[in-house]
């Protein structure tokens, strides 16, 4: 297919209240009514706004969520939600239903938000998800894995067009969440769809500016710093057109993505890549 269209819900979050959260959320993808098959991106921790332990709100189904409201609105729905795993940390996931309300895949952040503490309630995922879908391959990420490109290279040159982040990014960082998703985008050849949060919760302030960025760089559609509903349409015609005309992640040496050779016996250099 050639157009894809996206919708972003960049909106506040009432701290804790998954009902308020989830009602917020149905009228903004209700109305005005959306194209069959839209992909649908909410935030990140949708259900709660960002908190750092999930043990309140265990029994929140956010894929029961997910599923339900991809059925009723006929559209894909990725959602930002928590779970409490066996080891008794949370996962902060992003939820990916299809039309019929069939989970396609759960992605869970790879990179915990170690500088706002989200690593004492949290632990991170072990796998990149990419999911084929008749649009187009996708691939979910969440806020902080912005700052982590080595993963979202390893999803590229797994197939993915579009990469859907979530996020609840600081109003004090704002600058560097539109130039990540910037840089993601070019040197991936991929579209980023990015849907910041706006508003407060008890720690920060959030300004929003989601945005939607072109496999070349340029931004497509912005949303400003109130709650709005972004719609932007994806050409992935011209994105495979471009990736032929400009093969930069064919050019790419992937041995080099593996060890480390150290040239010289130094103690900062580490030879290995670790975890």
């Amino acid at each position: 297919m050639r157009a894809v269209r996206v919708a972003l819900l960049q909106m506040d979050l009432a701290w804790q209240d998954a009902a308020a959260n989830r009602a917020a959320i149905e009228r903004m993808i209700a109305s005005p009514a959306l194209e069959p098959g839209t992909f649908v991106l909410a935030p990140e921790m949708a259900d709660t706004g960002f908190v750092s332990s999930v043990h309140h709100d265990a029994r929140i189904d956010g894929p029961a969520f997910a599923s339900q409201t991809a059925r009723q609105h006929r559209c894909w729905y990725l959602h930002g939600a928590t779970e409490v795993a066996d080891d008794a940390l949370g996962r902060n996931m992003l939820v990916v239903s299809d039309p019929a309300g069939t989970i396609r895949g759960t992605y869970r952040k790879l990179h915990p938000f170690g500088y706002g503490e989200e690593t004492k309630g949290f632990r991170g995922g072990d796998e990149i998800v990419v999911i084929g879908t008749d649009h187009g391959i996708i691939s979910p990420f969440i806020c902080y894995d912005l700052r982590f490109p080595e993963v979202w290279r390893l999803s590229a040159l797994a197939g993915a067009e579009v990469f859907f982040i979530a996020a609840n990014w600081p109003a004090a960082r704002a600058s560097n969440w539109r130039a990540l998703c910037i840089a993601r985008a070019i040197e991936n050849q991929a579209f980023v769809v990015a849907c910041n949060r706006v508003g407060r919760d008890p720690v920060a302030e959030y300004r929003g500016e989601s945005l939607v960025v072109s496999p070349q760089g340029e931004v497509v559609a912005e949303a400003g710093t109130g709650a709005h509903r972004l719609e932007a349409t994806l050409d992935l015609v011209a994105l495979r057109e471009w990736r032929a005309r400009f093969p930069a992640l064919r050019d790419l040496r992937r041995r080099f993505l593996g060890r480390v050779r150290c040239m010289s016996r130094d103690s900062r250099i580490r030879d290995d890549r670790g975890d």
